[in-house]
């Protein structure tokens, strides 16, 4: 028992919450780098993956014309802005500690614009169009809300 309250004991001081608050500070700045990394590496991938994809359809026959999968493209494309702005976000988070709200509603709009350009209109539900409508209408309007609040409050 005397083992367990000594353990515990400097969680439950309330002279020592600065010294744990800077422990886990600590901690989410070693995650958000890993995390970082990892996306980093996504990232590079994506960007190969990509590649592959342009020289296949540019080198096959009829060469040069790849119309029919330019929405395939278009995606893989997206999907790298998609990783970058999380990259984005992460690092953000590491200098200053705050999630910026406005760069996790562009990249979900980034992503919901992703899901339209690679949309196949003959395989999706009315009830998912609207879903979809409705995702776009409400990340639109949070974007405003944070846009006119940040510009009516800037940052220091």
């Amino acid at each position: 028992m005397r083992f367990l309250r000594r353990l515990f004991s400097p969680l439950l001081d309330k002279r020592q919450n600065e010294r744990f608050l800077m422990f886990l500070d600590s901690i989410e700045d070693f995650f958000a780098k890993i995390l970082s990394l990892i996306m980093i590496g996504v990232v590079l991938f994506a960007i190969i993956d990509l590649a592959i994809v342009l020289a296949e359809e540019l080198l096959s026959p009829p060469l040069g014309q790849f119309s029919g999968s330019l929405l395939k493209i278009f995606g893989l494309f997206l999907n790298i802005l998609i990783a970058l702005e999380i990259t984005q976000n992460i690092t953000s988070y590491l200098g200053s500690h705050i999630i910026q709200i406005e760069m996790v509603i562009i990249t979900s709009l980034i992503a919901v614009a992703r899901k339209i350009i690679i949309l196949d209109f003959e395989k999706i539900s009315y009830a998912e169009l609207l879903a979809l409508a409705a995702a776009i209408f409400a990340l639109s309007i949070c974007y405003w809300l944070v846009r006119r609040t940040n510009a009516k409050y800037p940052h220091h």
